[in-house]
């Protein structure tokens, strides 16, 4: 059986089942996980002053608002005129409704705990656990945030293997990885082909053997790396973002070091770590800095539209045959020269129409970014006439 037929077979990974339920957790604690303060964040805990009843809490104008929910006669109620039979059903009705509170709740604020624990059950039953057994271990190919990578077989097909080398400290991170990958499939993104559970947690993706995108570029250089390979990356990255768009999945870390290349010379989209839905904030400081856009860094919320910009800078990497950005500029200067209106001069031999979709993916302002779906188009016309 190939790879494409047994996935066909596999469901999507959910981890969704009451993700907002946190249990005995006190109020300071409640309010220091609901952060940051987005209106209509909220969670629900078991109320510790009163036992059997609950506490709704919930995010609107940068304050926590806590509500008392009542266990009647079997029922649940907040303002007790409206009645449920489950908290289920009472946060659908204020999902829909804010019927009294402060606002609808708009966003669970997930219980990674909950998470976790569910987690391997989840994998084992919707058709991705890989035994262990079944893997051959190759050599080490790379190192990543989380742990060694691995050459490997499984089932006559090379993979690569990506060990959790700390449970403790990334377990869930990790998952949600894994979980991510199981709803995304296109051929321009790297494919997930199982999980492997126990005391360490293995990713078994599709093998790569040109490896990163980056160090491609730097090792074969303009003697190697054609102008119609120039454009089919550039197209092949385009295209892959362009689905991850249209799944409202933000990549947040989009470089050539996140771009890979199989033996067949097509490169793909991989490393979903700090993928998240649309509007997720990034609280950590592993940002980097010259691939992020301005209101990324200022504000730490992260769209396609910074995608887009992060995208422009993948171009010119492409295009310089790898060569960092913003030469000759210290990182911590970058954000500054940027807003004040700084844009990298176009990389020798550079092709103008790429050079101006750089420009436009790097407004200022994200809304005045064109959508991946857009530049797909431009780059899919350009590939027909490069020679």
């Amino acid at each position: 059986m190939n790879e494409a037929t047994s996935v066909q077979k596999k469901k999507e990974v959910s981890l969704d089942s009451m993700p907002w339920f946190h249990g005995k957790i006190e109020r300071p604690k409640s309010e220091e996980l609901l952060h940051p303060r987005q209106n209509g964040l909220f969670l629900i805990r078991e109320s510790v002053n009163f036992p059997g009843d609950y506490t709704l809490s919930v995010c609107f104008e940068n304050k926590v608002e806590h509500y008392r929910i009542y266990y009647r006669n079997n029922q649940f109620t907040i303002d007790e005129e409206g009645y449920f039979d489950n908290l289920v059903k009472l946060v659908e009705h204020y999902q829909n409704d804010a019927d009294g509170l402060c606002t609808n709740l708009l966003k669970p604020l997930q219980n990674k705990k909950k998470e976790f624990q569910g987690a391997n059950i989840q994998f084992k039953s919707c058709g991705w656990e890989i035994k262990l057994k079944d893997l051959l271990m190759g050599e080490v190919i790379g190192e990543g945030e989380f742990g060694v990578v691995h050459k490997g077989v499984y089932k006559d097909m090379h993979v690569a293997i990506k060990s959790l080398r700390d449970k403790n400290k990334a377990a869930q991170q990790f998952l949600e990885e894994a979980s991510l990958m199981t709803s995304l499939r296109h051929p321009n993104l790297v494919s997930l082909i199982g999980v492997v559970l126990g005391d360490t947690i293995r990713l078994v993706t599709e093998y790569m053997g040109k490896g990163n995108l980056v160090d491609y570029l730097r090792s074969r250089g303009r003697n190697h790396v054609t102008k119609i390979d120039q454009i089919n990356y550039a197209t092949d990255t385009c295209s892959g973002m362009a689905y991850l768009e249209g799944k409202n999945v933000v990549h947040r870390d989009l470089a050539a070091r996140n771009v890979l290349v199989n033996d067949q010379g097509t490169a793909k989209v991989s490393d979903f770590g700090l993928a998240r839905h649309e509007d997720y904030s990034q609280e950590s400081d592993k940002i980097p800095i010259k691939w992020t856009a301005p209101e990324a860094l200022k504000e730490k919320i992260f769209t396609s539209k910074s995608d887009m910009w992060s995208f422009g800078i993948l171009l010119w990497e492409i295009y310089s045959f790898g060569r960092v950005p913003y030469p000759r500029i210290p990182v911590k200067d970058v954000k500054m020269h940027v807003e004040r209106g700084y844009r990298m001069e176009a990389p020798e031999a550079c092709p103008k129409d790429i050079y101006e979709i750089m420009l436009e993916t790097w407004k200022l302002k994200p809304n005045e970014r064109p959508s991946f779906e857009v530049v797909l188009k431009k780059l899919h016309k350009l590939q027909s006439t490069t020679v």
